[in-house]
């Protein structure tokens, strides 16, 4: 039997700019020990899974694989998969849809073009905190020292849906030297719920943007992820909940990738109302190819 595959470009200003998504269609037989096959296969940080051709309940049941287990959520796989599904599967504009994921509903929406480029938004499950964590172990993780962390804000754990632990550092300098060092960051993480360290500074490459990132996946088996929307959703209600911006609500763009020759951008938007931060990440996507795994 033959399945549909697609790969697509997200959190991309241009073709094979971004984090490439591969999305199976045509699952009916696949289990899940086929899935983490297909997901090493593709070779990508995730692949998705559309389980079925027709919405269940107005959202699209989806499953998110890498080679090593399944994902409850992750940002670039849900914007790319809603692209995807509009574009092949419904094949007429609409301002949004739902994905089904292991975490709950995602709703995703539609902005218009913007330079060849599909604008898309997801809205991200509330954030949740954990306890401040000890700054030096996490630094060390990534080779640095207790002198580059921005001591203004904390080390701490953020989910919305997939944990990172979220680390501020004063400039890009700390940013350009990190790496993670494999024992240390082990150690670390084997205490933490959080498997993945968001690294993040305010000064940037591209004096548009403000705020650079990296995101350091030595678990995941990614030793660092070109663009991380999870990670960004976390980052995205821990900045309004320390107020980094001074307000109750932001609208930041944010590089990541580009240590590694794969600059990306990420939009964030959140504010918070009544005790609650309401969490959406967008950013650019485009169709790179379409085949069929036989």
């Amino acid at each position: 039997m033959s399945r549909r595959f697609y790969i697509v470009d997200v959190f991309a200003e241009e073709k094979y700019g971004g984090n490439q998504l591969a999305v199976v269609r045509d699952t009916e037989g696949l289990g899940d020990g086929d899935m983490r096959k297909i997901a090493r296969e593709m070779n990508f940080s995730e692949t998705t899974f559309i389980v079925a051709e027709t919405p269940t309940d107005g959202g699209y049941d989806v499953r998110i694989f890498t080679p090593e287990r399944e994902l409850p959520f992750a940002g670039h796989p849900t914007l790319g998969t809603a692209y995807m599904i509009r574009r092949e599967m419904i094949g007429r504009p609409v301002q949004s849809l739902a994905l089904n994921l292991k975490v709950g509903r995602i709703e995703v929406t539609f902005d218009a073009p913007v330079g060849g480029l599909d604008r898309l938004w997801m809205r991200q499950v509330a954030p949740s905190f954990g306890e401040p964590l000890a700054p030096g172990p996490v630094l060390e993780a990534l080779g640095l020292g207790l002198e580059d962390w921005d001591d203004r804000y904390p080390v701490q754990e953020v989910s919305t849906g997939l944990p990172f632990i979220i680390t501020p550092v004063k400039d890009l300098a700390a940013v350009k030297r990190a790496r993670t060092m494999r024992e240390r960051f082990a150690e670390v993480v084997r205490h933490t719920e959080a498997k993945d360290i968001l690294l993040f500074c305010p000064e940037t490459y591209s004096p548009s943007n403000h705020l650079n990132v990296r995101v350091f996946a030595e678990y995941e088996g990614v030793p660092e992820d070109p663009a991380t929307g999870s990670a960004n959703g976390c980052l995205a209600g821990y900045l309004v909940r320390h107020g980094y911006f001074g307000t109750a609500e932001i609208d930041v763009r944010v590089e990541q990738g580009y240590e590694i020759g794969r600059p990306s951008l990420l939009l964030l938007r959140a504010k918070e109302a009544g005790g609650t931060i309401d969490v959406r990440v967008g950013g650019g996507v485009i169709m790179v190819a379409k085949g069929e795994l036989v």
